[in-house]
């Protein structure tokens, strides 16, 4: 997230009424309190609380019209609550608030990790020699978490342990095809077809983000680590290589969606692809990922269908972010991509 910003018409809170809240239930919370809202999040609105001696963050569901089972943001905050047992890079959440009366819907309340959102894949604002160790952090933090053990923190009723894929599969194929505001598309229609037949069936489990790229994590104000991974709305237990493969994602996007095709990663500093999963692969103890490209165009086709999600809250007027518009603008290049991919899939 960057900075925040005035809230936006349509997402403002009660300022008294979550001060009040705040003074009840957050321990060492004092006033008087001013809330701005950042810029980020797709779907949960996201808001700056702050007051003299600290910042806060909170993140609530968005008003108006809702997908059944989206922005549950009460799900956001047990996986939070779960990993900061174990010195996971996560926000610590300070609240959970279910009455709707206090900020109009649910919400939590976490700390704010001071640090820097890397908005741009290419890290030109960094310096060359940083770049492959920030990549590395990435990688690093990813397979950490796909290396804990789901049970040990609580996890383990988090997700359906079998059948992810599939089960994503079905879940966004569904909300594509119910969707009628957004509309259909061809090549997504292919690749929905594509993946009855092609999609990966192996069987892992892991703690899955569902979100994970660079934008989503808070790195360390002047070195190149992770200080925390946020935006966890889609996490679940899943196959740890397809929450990987939608990291990878980066690699084979074009920049101006903000991916690496066509950037010189040599010249740049930056670690090819392979080399990428090498390092993922060591980490986790895997010889390889054979099937990774069929795992790629299962996360296109997922990532095409969040994306027609989006295009459907614009066209109802429920979008949160100011971006929305310009995002549901690439669904169709998005599905384009993703269908272009298991064409490469096929060989």
């Amino acid at each position: 997230m960057s900075g925040a910003g005035a809230v936006r018409a349509g997402f403002e809170l009660d300022a008294a009424r979550l001060e009040a809240w705040c003074r009840a239930e957050v321990a060492g919370f004092e006033g008087p309190l001013s809330i701005g809202q950042f810029k980020g999040g797709q779907s949960n609105p996201t808001y700056l609380l702050s007051t003299p001696s600290r910042d806060y963050v909170l993140r609530r569901k968005p008003p108006g019209q809702l997908l059944k089972g989206a922005h549950d943001v009460l799900r956001e905050a047990r996986v939070l609550t779960a990993l900061d047992q174990v010195d996971f890079a996560v926000p610590q959440v300070l609240g959970v608030c279910e009455d709707e009366s206090v900020a109009g819907s649910v919400f939590y309340l976490m700390s704010k990790v001071e640090g820097r959102v890397l908005w741009d894949v290419t890290l030109e604002n960094l310096p060359r020699d940083e770049r492959a160790a920030t990549f590395d952090a990435m990688n690093a933090t990813l397979a950490c978490l796909h290396s804990i053990d789901p049970a040990s923190i609580g996890l383990e009723d988090y997700g359906r342990p079998n059948g992810f894929v599939q089960r994503q599969i079905a879940r966004w194929s569904g909300q594509y095809l119910s969707d009628e505001d957004a509309g259909r598309d061809p090549n997504m229609d292919r690749v929905i077809a594509w993946l009855e037949t092609h999609a990966p069936t192996s069987e892992e489990v892991a703690i899955a983000h569902g979100d994970f790229r660079i934008d989503n994590l808070i790195f360390d104000p002047t070195r190149p680590e992770v200080a925390a991974v946020i935006d966890w709305e889609l996490s679940t237990l899943g196959h740890p290589l397809a929450d990987f493969a939608y990291h990878l994602m980066m690699y084979r996007m074009p920049r101006h969606l903000g991916g690496l095709a066509c950037v010189d990663l040599e010249t740049e500093g930056l670690p090819s692809e392979a080399a990428y999963i090498e390092a993922y692969c060591c980490r986790t103890g895997r010889a390889g990922i054979p099937d990774i490209d069929a795992y790629v165009v299962f996360n296109m086709f997922r990532f095409a269908a969040i994306i027609h999600g989006i295009r459907g809250r614009v066209l109802r007027g429920t979008a949160v972010s100011p971006e929305a518009r310009t995002r549901a603008e690439q669904f169709s290049e998005l599905a384009e991509l993703a269908w272009k991919q298991a064409e490469r899939a096929i060989g």
